[in-house]
């Protein structure tokens, strides 16, 4: 009975996440050994313009990724894609000398930081990018995430 509810519980925690048992095993499988493509994101630019380089990211759900984040500006920058970040699973992100382990929704660059985010994309969608900080959205910070199978 105890396996039955414990097997009940995982199937509802995977419904709620948006993944299928077989992304789940994959995700403790032979996908954390593949490579991570990169990808890198600048938000802003040393010019200090408002603007994610490049503002178009398209990934594939299933895919392990590692997200490059850079922030050459003198300005702190967010990088906020909250309903993106609900439908993917992270393994990790790093930033200086410290790793993070769970549900991440925005990360915020100070001048000249970075960051690494390693993630899978768990469904297909369209999801929008902006910096949350008031005003930048509005300058045109802001980009689109698009994943697909």
């Amino acid at each position: 009975m105890k396996a039955f509810i414990l097997q009940l519980l995982l199937l509802l925690c995977l419904g709620l996440i948006g993944a299928t048992p077989a992304m789940a095993a994959n995700l403790s499988g032979d996908l954390l050994k593949q490579p991570a493509t990169k990808i890198t994101v600048s938000l802003g630019n040393t010019a200090n313009e408002l603007k994610f380089e490049p503002n178009h990211l398209e990934l594939k759900a299933g895919k392990r990724y590692q997200l490059h984040l850079t922030n050459p500006s003198q300005l702190k920058h967010y990088f906020t894609a909250k309903d993106f970040a609900d439908d993917i699973w992270t393994q990790k992100v790093e930033a200086g000398k410290v790793e993070i382990k769970g549900a991440i929704h925005e990360l915020e660059l100070k001048p000249d930081g970075e960051a690494e985010w390693v993630f899978v994309p768990l469904k297909s969608g369209n999801y929008s990018l902006r910096c949350s900080i008031p005003g930048h959205t509005e300058a045109g910070m802001t980009g689109e995430i698009v994943v697909s199978n």
